[in-house]
């Protein structure tokens, strides 16, 4: 199996040149399940930052548990997965791949 380019699964959202953002999609196509990758280089290096937004379902927490949660711990849980097909997950290892060495050759020629 070999990376595809345009990849499945992987969105650019944009290209700066020292800086590019992806969006991840899971396979199940709820747009809850989504992540964002940014690759950018600067005088430091190059930084892979991903992101995934939480949310909470209401109806199924007890409010006050949660905060009580929230007051003793400073923070609740919450988690969040993406499911990736064998394809989509080759794709998803080549652009990130592929975004580090454009980040840094592009930092490289910019003086």
């Amino acid at each position: 199996m070999k990376a595809q380019i345009p990849a499945v699964g992987i969105l650019k959202r944009s290209d700066y040149g020292h800086s590019k953002s992806y969006q991840i999609v899971c396979e199940c196509c709820d747009p809850d399940h989504y992540h964002y990758v940014w690759v950018d280089s600067d005088d430091a290096g190059v930084s892979v930052r991903t992101l995934t937004l939480q949310k909470s379902q209401v109806w199924k927490l007890n409010r006050w548990k949660t905060i009580w949660i929230l007051l003793t711990k400073g923070y609740v849980e919450y988690e969040a997965d993406i499911v990736m097909t064998e394809q989509q997950a080759l794709n998803y290892a080549e652009t990130l791949k592929s975004a580090v060495s454009d980040v840094k050759n592009f930092r490289k020629t910019v003086p």
